[in-house]
């Protein structure tokens, strides 16, 4: 099997194009910026660059390029046919307010939005995933958006791919990737990574997770954040709107036991917070007061099963805002969900 992990060939957009082939900042010619196909108006923005009073935000090293209108950057990449990938990339909003970009690998696309900031550098970086129909690919990022000025669109850097592979169940534990320790690629970044909803994307970057609800859910790393269990967790960034569940085989009329931990990402992220979780139709609020600093307590929710499938689910009560940062949402961290069935019901 061909697995590809890390940056895409001159991902990070630092090889830059010819001077010959540009024009101020746009990039003149289809094959210009160094293995990449654009199409439409596309910018090559260097780090400290300004837009009238504005400074452009580069979201990681010195180079990105901008989507104007209808604008698309393409790379074909060898993959295994019938595998699981994620793409992984960093975008940063500039004059439009309510820009999306629309990320393919035909016949696969997701709308993704990237009004909302959940980052306090002016970036946040997006995870997408697809199923390899062939053993070539195209990833393509488009900006679908049309505004006055041709080169109102989004800055896009660092586009990564990541083969995912399924973890294997165990006997000990009926819920899969309990730990989120299978996900997306992460970059060496504060940001974290934003899981799309369902809705956005058919096959979750978070394998056997979905994101039930209208926003992200961030996928963090304890390299940069405090992470209750192992190396990866996931925070509920965005109220009851950030919702995660996983469907997992139950008996009926047989008791189990949920238990999770909930704690903060040691990101100023303070105050009160609850995750509620839901078992079918039984849920438990779990209360945590965060000082921002990290740490952690455990959850516990017992039930009986009333069908063969049972959906497991967790949001956050609240919206909260980074002390540090009022334009930043942030919420609770969950980690380690573990589901049990008792021999003999208590």
């Amino acid at each position: 099997m061909f697995v590809l992990t890390g940056l895409l060939d001159n991902g990070n957009f630092e090889l830059p194009p010819k001077a010959t082939e540009m024009n101020g900042t746009v990039v003149k010619g289809r094959y210009a910026i160094p293995k990449w196909e654009i199409s439409g108006f596309v910018e090559y923005i260097k780090s400290g660059q300004k837009q009238g009073d504005m400074l452009l935000v580069v979201p990681e090293g010195a180079c990105a390029v901008r989507l104007g209108n209808e604008a698309s950057i393409k790379q074909r990449v060898k993959v295994s046919k019938g595998q699981y990938y994620s793409i992984t990339f960093c975008a940063a909003r500039t004059c439009a307010q309510e820009e999306r970009l629309n990320v393919s690998v035909p016949p696969d696309f997701g709308i993704l939005p990237i009004q909302t900031l959940y980052g306090s550098n002016g970036w946040d970086c997006y995870s997408w995933a697809f199923l390899a129909p062939l053993n070539e690919v195209d990833i393509i990022v488009h900006n679908p958006g049309v505004e006055e000025d041709p080169a109102c669109g989004p800055l896009i850097d660092s586009i990564a791919l990541k083969a995912l592979v399924s973890p294997k169940p165990t006997s000990a534990n009926l819920i899969r990737n309990p730990s989120f320790e299978t996900g997306p690629f992460m970059f060496n970044t504060t940001t974290g990574v934003l899981v799309p909803p369902n809705i956005e994307d058919d096959h979750s970057p978070l394998p056997y997770w979905m994101v039930e609800s209208l926003k992200a859910v961030k996928y963090i790393d304890s390299d940069h954040f405090s992470v209750p269990h192992g190396k990866r967790a996931v925070e509920l960034v965005a109220g009851k709107e950030s919702a995660i569940a996983q469907v997992v085989r139950t008996i009926p009329k047989k008791t189990y036991v949920l238990t999770f931990l909930v704690g903060d990402a040691n990101n100023a992220c303070e105050g009160s917070m609850v995750i509620e979780a839901f078992a079918g139709r039984d849920t438990v609020k779990v209360p945590y007061q965060s000082k921002g600093k990290g740490g952690s307590k455990p959850g516990l929710l017992k039930f009986v099963a009333t069908q063969s499938r049972t959906r497991i689910m967790f949001l956050s009560t609240y919206y909260s805002m980074r002390t540090d940062d009022f334009s930043s949402l942030c919420g609770p961290v969950l980690d380690n969900v573990r589901l049990v069935s008792l021999r003999k019901p208590t």
